[in-house]
């Protein structure tokens, strides 16, 4: 087990730098929303997994993960920008999880929305790049509100 959360800890390294490299994030979207699955690690305050939303930093992997239960899903391509500002804020906000870089067998690495907008940002500053957000006038706008919620959390 701990080798297994050593393997998916490296992807979730990996999908930070790729998608601040190539500033997009992959999901699987059918007729009903976005590919979701219930966290292995969290519970909501009723002892009931907490949801998660997956998506990918490579086209590759979520695409291997299209079958069974998500046999009808197709590849949706989500700019950085968005994802960071609508996706994780709105995640947050409806008290959901990211999964990042699910495999074929289900696992992958969950994170706090909020917290992988830090991460996030982290890995953009140090590829040396910026990123324009709608609603922020810049990313650590973002991450220095994002700082002051879980300060007074």
């Amino acid at each position: 087990m701990i080798q297994n959360s050593i393997v998916v800890r490296q992807r979730h390294e990996r999908f930070l730098k790729k998608v601040c490299e190539t500033m997009v994030v992959w999901g699987l979207e059918n007729s009903e929303g976005f590919a979701t699955s219930s966290s292995n690690d969290y519970e909501d305050s009723e002892g009931e997994p907490v949801g998660l939303i997956c998506f990918w930093a490579e086209k590759a992997l979520a695409n291997s993960c299209i079958k069974g239960d998500w046999s009808d899903y197709k590849l949706v391509e989500v700019s950085l920008s968005d994802f960071i500002e609508n996706w994780c804020v709105g995640m947050s906000g409806d008290e959901l999880m990211v999964g990042t870089s699910f495999d074929a067998n289900m696992f992958g690495f969950e994170v706090d929305p909020l917290d992988l907008i830090i991460d996030l940002s982290r890995e953009l500053k140090n590829q040396g790049k910026e990123i324009e957000l709608q609603k922020y006038r810049q990313l650590d706008d973002l991450v220095n509100e994002i700082i002051n919620i879980k300060g007074a959390s």
